[in-house]
């Protein structure tokens, strides 16, 4: 394409984009769910005619977009608000990210075995291949829960946005982790192992110092500089937010981790050009969310949505009913949270850009029946973002738990 007419398709789409986020204030419609729509009407199958079949540069951009949102979320998290529930966030982050794909994953075995077109080997839907499918949409989505709270009048109660904000901010590493370990052992004959479960936690832990030390490095010095203008400043932190990505991933961390806690050391810590930090981060992370969305969205062929439309839905809503009110029952109840706190986290658990660009992953490995698994999580996507996302605001009603 020539790059006079790349500029302004891709000009188009961001106007429309943003334009319709008006739409979603007044009709109460997800923003995300129209940056999907706008997407697949633009894409080879709608009436845009855009033909994009690439999962290796959708990956490529998903990564980048996915570490911005992560690390804006980070640099607009208070330590004052996340002090109270980072136990508890903590442990919803990972103990129930693993109980939601062992979970899901056994449901899923049982239910994809009666579906023959969804066997990813002649020999049916193994358990590995069922625990991928589950480890995909295995975390909640911090651009889609950041998205829904920031644009709402109605507020859910502070300490339960901030464990909502914080755990969805903070369970995407553990899913990245469990899907590309799963797909290691299904691609390259990898067995599951103790060692393999030493990798995984050593990656964490090198992508937690990563984050913290650089972050805390990063914000000293900046809070000694004397820039020219202010201008200058929002770029320094969003380099420091790259490095630390690039870093922790150099040494084998987690660098979804590093940048997300980096973000949250820089956030609370720095001095000088705060407000234009915070309004150019809040401004990227948009941008980066309109582009995550709108490329997902020319990526997939509606025409293959219809064949997945039954499992998805019957996946989704066993997610939304069972799997995911039974491990935050186990990973929360101890913390002895009221019924209708508890009730109200066990319903938001909305999955959005992160497991599309997971679901990348496979035709990466070469997996066969990549596009199938693609396919099913991305209309597994839809679902959440439409049923939980109409439904965030009601429910924090109906519970009871919003801000008095």
């Amino acid at each position: 394409m020539d790059i006079n007419i790349l500029i302004l398709v891709g000009g188009s789409l961001l106007l429309i984009s943003t334009l319709s986020s008006k739409l979603s204030d007044k009709a109460g419609v997800p923003v995300l769910l129209l940056f999907l729509s706008i997407g697949m009407l633009a894409g080879s199958e709608g009436i845009g005619g855009l033909a994009f079949d690439s999962p290796e540069q959708a990956q490529s951009i998903g990564t980048v977009a996915l570490l911005i949102i992560l690390f804006s979320g980070g640099l607009d998290t208070r330590w004052t608000s996340v002090k109270p529930v980072l136990l508890p966030g903590l442990v919803l982050s990972t103990v129930g990210v693993i109980l939601t794909m062992i979970i899901l994953g056994v449901f899923a075995k049982f239910v994809l075995g009666s579906f023959t077109s969804f066997y990813l080997g002649t020999d049916g839907l193994s358990w590995t291949e069922a625990f991928l499918i589950a480890a995909i949409v295995s975390s909640t989505d911090a651009a889609a829960v950041f998205s829904v709270y920031r644009t709402s009048p109605v507020q859910p109660k502070k300490k339960l946005r901030s464990l909502l904000e914080f755990e969805s901010g903070s369970n995407d590493p553990m899913a990245v982790l469990l899907t590309v370990t799963l797909l290691g052992v299904i691609a390259n004959g990898e067995v599951v192992s103790i060692e393999l479960v030493v990798t995984l936690v050593v990656q964490l832990l090198v992508g937690g110092l990563a984050g913290g030390l650089i972050g805390w490095a990063g914000v000293t010095v900046l809070n000694r500089l004397q820039l020219s203008t202010a201008g200058l400043y929002p770029m320094v932190v969003l380099g420091l937010g790259l490095v630390v990505f690039g870093t922790a991933e150099w040494f084998d961390g987690n660098g979804f981790l590093a940048v997300y806690l980096a973000g949250v050391v820089i956030g609370n810590r720095i001095d000088k050009g705060r407000a234009e930090i915070m309004n150019f981060h809040e401004g990227l992370s948009w941008l980066m969310q309109i582009a995550i969305f709108v490329m997902l969205g020319l990526l997939v062929f509606p025409s293959q949505l219809l064949e997945v439309a039954g499992v998805s839905i019957v996946l989704a809503l066993f997610l939304m009913l069972v799997g995911r009110p039974l491990a935050v029952a186990i990973c929360y109840l101890p913390f002895r949270p009221k019924k209708q706190e508890l009730l109200y986290v066990s319903w938001v658990g909305m999955r959005g850009s992160v497991p599309i660009v997971l679901a990348t992953f496979p035709a990466t490995y070469g997996l066969y029946g990549a596009s199938q698994i693609f396919h099913l999580i991305f209309f597994f996507v839809l679902v959440s973002v439409l049923v939980q996302g109409l439904t965030l605001v009601p429910a924090a009603r109906y519970f009871k738990v919003t801000e008095t």
